[in-house]
């Protein structure tokens, strides 16, 4: 049983700081530029769908699913993509903690930023529910907590923000428009976005570019990682890392990260 509770742990542990690592990591740079910023890109698709499985070693510990629904939205007089991802425990890790989440964005499509963000959360008791609403004008969040059974509105917090603010999802979203093929080996930028009331910096590092087999082909890719403080959760340098495609979709492909008892990793496992 004590295995079990410090595997129970060790999970819970891994997936907040992946969480934070993607939430950041994946968010876009704090221009002090007009909100609305025009940035070119084909990979973003309306009607894409990405399936990920999430394993602990050989155990199935859970999915993720990516999808990018069909129709164009209208959020803010700009329009949008309406982007929802969901995730769930599986198996063994289910039946200690069940997880049930799913996050979602309205994603600005020539800006890439956020214009509005909403959660669903379910981790064995913990229950949240959100929509937050972006001013990218006047640079403020604005935070409608609903209750977590009726979803009815308990109250809303404006925070101030920065120029160009992401959220967890279109930041993950926004990261597929960079220009790696012109980062150095090694280089570090530091990304921001607005997460759980809070503004994140951090610096993550280009580690170069990596060939990797996937169960949808072989690619070649772009290899980060987020620099990390010291902790107890992880071992080695650069415990966490992202493989991203080496083509026009900049597809996130694969996240590992080295615990101190073995490896936690979402494997892409479809792309249509």
């Amino acid at each position: 049983m004590l295995k079990i509770h410090q595997h129970n742990q060790q999970f819970n542990n891994i997936s907040f700081w992946i969480i934070i690592f993607l939430s950041a990591y994946f968010f876009g740079f704090g221009e002090k530029k007009s909100p609305y910023r025009i940035i070119k890109q084909d990979c973003l698709i309306p009607g894409e769908r990405i399936e990920y499985r999430v394993h602990y070693g050989f155990i199935n510990a859970g999915e993720a699913i990516l999808q990018i629904d069909s129709t164009i939205h209208t959020i803010n007089k700009r329009p949008c993509f309406k982007i929802d991802v969901f995730g769930r425990t599986k198996g063994f890790f289910d039946m200690i903690t069940t997880v049930r989440d799913n996050w979602g964005t309205y994603l600005d499509t020539s800006a890439i930023v956020s214009q509005m963000f909403y959660q669903s959360i379910k981790e064995g008791k913990y229950l949240k529910k959100e929509i937050i609403e972006f001013d990218q004008i006047n640079n403020i969040a604005l935070v409608n907590r609903l209750d977590k059974k009726d979803s009815s509105l308990i109250k809303k917090d404006p925070i101030e923000t920065l120029p160009n603010m992401q959220d967890i999802v279109s930041g993950y979203y926004y990261m597929r428009t960079f220009d790696y093929d012109t980062m150095r080996d090694n280089q570090i930028f530091t990304l921001t976005g607005f997460f759980d009331d809070t503004t994140y910096h951090v610096s993550v590092e280009f580690l170069g570019r990596d060939k990797l087999k996937t169960k949808i082909g072989d690619f070649d890719t772009f290899l980060i990682s987020p620099i990390m403080p010291k902790n107890s959760f992880f071992r080695g340098k650069n415990p966490i890392k992202a493989w991203i495609s080496d083509d026009k979709f900049r597809i996130p492909l694969k996240v590992k990260a080295e615990l101190l008892i073995g490896s936690l990793e979402i494997d892409i496992r479809s792309y249509e």
